[in-house]
């Protein structure tokens, strides 16, 4: 296999731009005034033309990215790029009807009939485009363990040619990649790929990634800035590296996720198009031994860091 250059590695997610309001750290600065369908939908367009310009070629969505998959559909039509990988997600269904100030922004639902419904919705809009569909945040709790008639439901869109995958989420993000493992329909695997997060404070997942990578798993990389507080509310650490880098402190986080042999693709989060060339440096920066061990010094508690993640507002 020839070796992939970084921004090969790279991949842009659209959870930050498909709907007006998200919890990442950092976004509202940069968004239009007026958050209306048609000026997130120019928006993509440009972080998504920026992104093909720069060598991105893989988009990750979700059904409750609001109007996200609308848009990449959108966009792929207009644009008429072949060589865009594309991942979708199911489970969670988008319920603010575009609203900035609401209680509830996402319901989870691993069943059978969401998946059969949000199945077809992402087929209507992306065709055969989609070459890995994911189980929204997998947890090893989820009913989908117990689930035969879902488990089959799956593996009928494995079997037509489409690679399966699952996100996680939470402190516990190694159980469901363990347990996920184990799943087998038809004499294999059922998945073939995982998204989870990992970054700098967050690396708990780290041994059960690398372990599955090497069973010939796509790891897929989410949160690399840890939704924005890692380009925000910069430890001094992360910025001392960055200083010794010439780069803004996002650039390092990024690089410190590309530095792992077993991140396939390497997830960005951008809401605008100087997000996305600030975290595209991270391809020009070559950490030392000093640097991953200053780097090494951010990772916390994953009970305390995903708590602090489940307080951001939605805004």
């Amino acid at each position: 296999m020839i070796p992939q250059t970084p921004v090969e590695r790279l991949g842009l997610g659209l959870a930050a731009l498909g709907r007006p309001a998200y919890i990442n750290v950092g976004r509202s600065d940069v968004l239009p005034a007026q958050r209306s369908a048609q000026a997130m939908r120019e928006r993509t367009r440009a972080v998504l033309d920026a992104a093909y310009a720069s060598g991105i070629r893989w988009v990750d969505t979700a059904r409750s990215y609001g109007s996200a998959e609308q848009f990449l559909a959108e966009w792929l039509r207009e644009r008429g790029h072949g060589d865009v990988a594309v991942s979708s997600k199911w489970g969670y269904a988008y319920v603010a009807q575009w609203r900035i100030e609401t209680e509830v922004h996402e319901v989870k639902e691993h069943s059978l009939e969401r998946l059969r419904t949000q199945w077809a919705e992402t087929r209507k809009l992306l065709g055969d485009r989609v070459g890995l569909y994911q189980v929204h945040s997998l947890t090893a709790s989820s009913p989908l363990f117990e689930d035969m008639a879902l488990q089959h439901e799956l593996a009928r869109i494995r079997d037509a040619g489409v690679h399966l995958g699952f996100s996680t989420s939470g402190a516990a993000q190694a159980e469901a990649i363990e347990r996920a493992w184990e799943i087998e329909v038809g004499g294999r695997q059922l998945f073939s790929a995982v998204q989870s997060t990992w970054n700098s404070m967050e690396p708990s997942a780290g041994r059960a990634l690398t372990e599955v990578h090497a069973g010939g798993w796509r790891v897929l990389v989410k949160e690399t800035l840890a939704n924005g507080r890692l380009a925000v509310d910069v430890p001094r650490e992360l910025a001392a590296v960055a200083d010794r880098h010439g780069v803004a402190p996002d650039a390092v986080a990024i690089a410190h996720v590309l530095h792992q042999p077993w991140a396939d693709v390497v997830l960005l989060g951008p809401a605008s198009v100087e997000q996305l060339a600030a975290n595209v440096a991270a391809c020009r920066v070559e950490l030392t031994d000093r640097d991953l061990h200053a780097l090494q010094t951010l990772a916390r508690d994953a009970a305390t860091y995903w708590g602090d993640r489940a307080a951001l507002p939605w805004r």
